[in-house]
């Protein structure tokens, strides 16, 4: 890859969690991300911070043969080096705190954050 963009930053907010066969494709980008030795971050918000508890884990996600469990792609991202945050104001309207999120989580992180990546002429990102 040739240019500076060495980092990216995915919004995980609309995602559809009734739709799981369409929930995969933030993580294929992220894969392929890091599969570029890019710096990857991934920002749950909204409804789609139930996606980092474990009671989502085996959450079937995907199409065709690259269905899989949940937990497993957030496995596989981590595994990889991508790091996952949860929104304190998803998490708060959810009812749900930090200690309820899988322990993959890298901490709290939602706008402010994501914005300053947004804005970082070295990060691109994708919204889903």
């Amino acid at each position: 890859m040739s240019g500076t963009i060495r980092s990216l930053a995915l919004l995980i907010w609309s995602a559809d969690l009734s739709a799981p066969h369409r929930l995969a494709t933030p993580f294929v980008m992220a894969q392929a991300a890091a599969a570029l030795d890019m710096e990857v971050e991934i920002y749950f918000s909204a409804q789609c911070v139930q996606l980092l508890t474990p009671r989502l884990g085996s959450l079937t996600v995907g199409f065709g043969p690259e269905q899989r469990p949940l937990a497993e792609y957030l496995a596989q991202v981590s595994e990889l080096g991508v790091r996952l945050y949860a929104c304190s104001q998803a998490l708060y309207a959810a009812g749900l705190t930090r200690h309820d999120l899988t322990p993959l989580c890298s901490g709290l992180g939602g706008s402010v954050q994501f914005m300053d990546r947004t804005a970082d002429p070295a990060w691109r990102s994708l919204v889903f």
